[in-house]
């Protein structure tokens, strides 16, 4: 816009009404003397009394050179005077006049003639201090100098923000030459969201007249920089006139742009050292691979990226499956998938659980071959289409606006598990040397986590696998009896315990229930409650007692260092309907009868199996035919947060509701007491009487007596 199409400044008066009078007149003191054609005073003013000293009924009438000049200046002033009514050109200077104490002044002046309408000449002279004028002077000259010559980008804006003057600094760092500046308001020239709150100090600083300085930066583009942000720090102040009236405010601008990156980069260094101190932290807390994979992505949603994937090569989780051949592609397991909003992006990579092709020439393939990290800094489309898994899968990460990418293999002990893939869409940042450091950082934590959490597994499902081969598979059938019967290893990572659970055929179509708890975990404390199961079984084969059986027991726990166990061993005789049980330290049975409400029974508890030298007791019980009786090991009642009285009042509630098959029973306990992440085995067997018969029981027999049998 050119200065003639811009419109006049507002000064926010009425059209015609003056405005308030100058206070740098009255700071002058501009004094106003009017000579007729011959030299004599014919008007003085009040600053010329207040200048020179005479008043005006002194001075009017007079001449005034001989009123106001000395001797020596006389014929000077007269010719000079003279020259000025003739040729009615004006003239200024400094002059020393005479005031009416006698003293000299020098006075700044400037005599130019007048015409009236009667065509009479006059002279007028316009005079001020001249010390008063030359330390004006400097004060502008010093101001004007100042400002052009600052760094500090300068604006004079008047009352409406409106742009009086800038300096040359500003210009620069506008990049808005100061003609583009002047006569528009500052939010016709900085129209984006980020400058408000200056516009708003502005009109706080108008309104209030306290400065704000070094306000916090604002950050945002320059027409001379478009493609770069920049910083500046603001500082505002209120302009008045020596009367108090406000003439505006000034801007003073410091282009603080490195400054601003070097905080920038300083908090980003802090923010990635806090994420790998997070990730030292929160990675690894169990021994189980899907956790840790788990715990790899939730520490870098949202800190670091917008969506992590993180897979796991399918040989490296069962070794008994072969690697990938060299060329091919290769199989990914998918660990964990967590995005920091709802994308397509996550559609794009498998869920966790499932299996992932990389074909050869994909990065993650590349990643894992080489056991290099991949950067992609700024994603086209051909980057994501070596990203995706395959075209479709592309696509949604265009779609999501997928613009940079790492790849960064998990490393553990020389060996390339996996990788971790990160993708920032909604985060403008891409990804840099410095974020690929980071990382390498955390995978190289999760790998370690994840390679023990694998080799603890493979520990865990041998101890597992042996666990479940020392338990029967079944229960066989029993004469007089329903036999319902479960065993769960421990949740998470933790190992397999010595819990066990055993049906036993004795003489006289009696049948022993048996439930014991090996205390420890791992191989080791399996292969010892294999131990106990044989012996177990082999003192069943004498027909004792409960309690003498779990005398022999002890000896036999005894006789195994650092082990002990606990154990109840019931003995039911469908003859006579009655149960002799002993208990050698173990949680006491549950005895559930029709109508009744169920019950711990009241059982000499007895001391665990391998302390050695107490004797234990039986005692008998009637059981009619719909009775139930319940073992089961600490792993169903015992946990962390509750007290062992309120979890068997839970096993006792849930025992109170009758089920139409024990099955259903076992289903109940276990939905009911089991917690995520318990820490012990179960072992767990429930037995019913129904209506005996010899006839049944010799029928039963028929069916392999000890052998493998299910009653449902």
């Amino acid at each position: 816009m050119s200065e003639s199409e811009r419109p006049p400044a507002d000064t926010g008066l009425p059209e015609g009404e003056p405005g308030q009078p100058s206070g740098l007149m009255d700071l002058l003191g501009v004094a106003a003397v009017l000579l007729d054609a011959d030299g004599r005073i014919v008007l003085w003013s009040p600053q010329a009394e207040e200048l020179f000293g005479y008043s005006a009924e002194e001075a009017l009438g007079q001449y005034a050179a001989r009123l106001m000049v000395h001797q020596e200046h006389s014929d000077w002033v007269i010719k000079k005077f003279a020259e000025v009514m003739e040729t009615g050109q004006s003239w200024g200077g400094t002059f020393p006049i005479r005031c009416k104490d006698g003293s000299t002044r020098p006075v700044e002046l400037r005599n130019m003639r007048l015409l009236n309408d009667r065509g009479d000449f006059y002279a007028l002279g316009l005079g001020t201090d001249s010390p008063t004028l030359r330390e004006l002077e400097r004060e502008v000259a010093l101001s004007t100098r100042l400002i052009a010559q600052s760094p500090v980008g300068v604006a004079i804006l008047d009352t409406d923000l409106r742009y009086l003057t800038v300096n040359p600094a500003l210009e620069r760092i506008h990049g808005i030459p100061a003609t583009e500046h002047v006569g528009r308001r500052y939010r016709e020239i900085w129209i984006a969201a980020e400058f408000e709150a200056a516009e708003a100090t502005m009109r706080q600083v108008l309104e209030t007249g306290v400065p704000l300085v070094d306000r916090a930066p604002i950050v945002g583009r320059t027409p001379a920089d478009p493609e770069h942000k920049h910083a500046w720090s603001i500082s505002v102040y209120r302009l008045e006139d020596s009367q108090g009236r406000v003439l505006g405010v000034a801007e003073l601008v410091v282009d603080v742009t490195e400054r601003y990156e070097s905080a920038l980069e300083a908090s980003e260094t802090r923010r990635r050292l806090a994420l790998i101190a997070d990730g030292s932290a929160r990675i690894g807390t169990t021994l189980n691979v899907e956790q840790t994979a788990r715990e790899l992505a939730e520490v870098t949603v949202p800190a670091f990226a917008d969506v992590v994937v993180v897979d796991v090569l399918d040989s490296a989780l069962d070794e008994h499956r072969r690697a990938s051949s060299a060329g091919g592609p290769e199989v990914f397991r998918a660990l964990a998938v967590k995005a920091a909003y709802s994308t397509d992006a996550v559609r794009a990579v498998d869920p966790p659980g499932h299996l992932a092709t990389y074909d050869a020439d994909r990065l993650a393939t590349r990643c894992i071959r080489t056991g290099r990290p991949v950067l992609v800094r700024h994603a086209n489309g051909n980057d994501l289409t070596r990203i995706a898994r395959d075209d479709h899968s592309a696509t949604l990460l265009a779609r999501a606006g997928v613009h940079s990418y790492m790849a960064v293999p998990l490393t553990a002990r020389g060996a390339n598990l996996g990788f971790l893939g990160l993708t920032r869409a909604r985060d403008p940042r891409p990804f840099d040397e410095d974020d690929l450091a980071i990382a390498t950082e955390l995978a190289s934590r999760a790998a370690v986590c994840i390679d023990n959490a694998r080799a603890h597994q493979t520990v865990r499902n041998a101890a597992e696998t042996l666990q479940r081969s020392l338990l029967p598979d079944h229960p066989p059938v029993a004469p007089g009896l329903q036999i319902a019967s479960r065993y769960l290893p421990a949740q998470a990572a933790y190992e397999v315990g010595g819990d066990w659970y055993d049906v036993l055929s004795l003489v006289d179509d009696r049948t022993a229930l048996v439930v014991g708890d090996v205390m420890g975990s791992g191989i080791e404390a399996a292969a010892t409650m294999g131990r106990l199961r044989t012996a177990t079984t082999a003192f069943a084969d004498l027909d004792l007692e409960p309690a003498q059986v779990l005398q022999h027991l002890d000896t036999t726990t005894s006789r195994l260092e650092q082990y002990i166990a606990t154990c109840v061993y019931a003995a039911y005789d469908p003859h006579r309907a009655e149960c002799a049980i002993a208990n050698a330290g173990h949680l006491p049975p549950v005895l559930v009868r029709g109508g009744r409400q169920p019950q711990l029974l009241d059982l000499p508890t007895g001391t665990p199996l391998g302390v050695g030298g107490v004797p234990f007791d039986t005692t008998t019980i009637n059981v009619a035919p719909g009775d139930q009786l319940v073992l089961y090991t600490d792993g169903l009642v015992e946990t962390r947060h509750h007290s062992i009285d309120e979890r068997l009042n839970t096993l006792l509630h849930l025992l109170d509701t009758p089920a139409a098959t024990l099955e259903e029973t076992c289903n109940r306990l276990l939905d009911g007491l089991r917690e995520p992440g318990d820490r012990d085995d179960v072992a767990l067997l429930i037995a019913r009487a129904r209506p005996f018969t010899p006839d049944r029981a010799h029928h039963a027999a028929s069916w392999g007596g000890r052998g493998p049998g299910r009653s449902r």
